[in-house]
Formats: C-alpha cells, sequence, structure tokens
C-alpha cells in the first residue's frame, strides 16, 4: 500500500511533533511505504523513518503538504540510514520477499 506524496518543487521541512507518546505528526513526508497497526515505514525528504507501536493508525494524511499524523502507542521512533543499514537491510528483505 504505496501513496505517493507531492510536493510541488519546494524544499520541504522535515519535523516529528509527539504528544504524551499517542500521537505523532511528520511533516516532510514523500511517502507511505507501508502501514499496519504495529509499524509505519515513511520515506521523508531525511531518508527513511520507521514508527513502531501497538494499535498505530493513520489519522491524517495531507498529500499536498506532506504530513501524516499517527496515533496508537508508540514504541519506537527510527530513521533507516547508514547507521542502520543492516537493519534497514534486514526490514527490507522481509518487505519484498
Amino acid at each position: 500500500m504505496s501513496q505517493s506524496l507531492t510536493n510541488k518543487g519546494t524544499v520541504q521541512e522535515h519535523d516529528l511533533i509527539m504528544r504524551g507518546r499517542r500521537l505523532l505528526d511528520i511533516t516532510g513526508v514523500k511517502q507511505v511505504e507501508s502501514f499496519d497497526n504495529e509499524e509505519f515505514l515513511l520515506e521523508t525528504v531525511m531518508g527513511f523513518l520507521s514508527i513502531k507501536g501497538q494499535n498505530l493508525q493513520m489519522k491524517n494524511l495531507d498529500v499536498d503538504k506532506g504530513i501524516v499524523s499517527i496515533k496508537g502507542k508508540i514504541f519506537e521512533i527510527i530513521y533507516l540510514d547508514e547507521q542502520h543499514s543492516e537493519k534497514a537491510k534486514g526490514f527490507f528483505s522481509k518487505l519484498f520477499k
């Protein structure tokens, strides 16, 4: 379930705003790669972002502005970049089996 978020040619800012570990607003989202009630994988302007938790739901999606809001109990927020390359490889290999 991949959804592309367009940006109309401007450079977007990327922010994470968490309220009480139950609501997460993310800006600068380029694409929603996948999501379920335990994990979201987003492509942001600063790399891939994995959000893990329990009872996660997409509360809001603004395609034009690149904003995603997620509600549920959030356990972990990780950028999958060079520091986590092994974890990212493992995650993507599971994703594309």
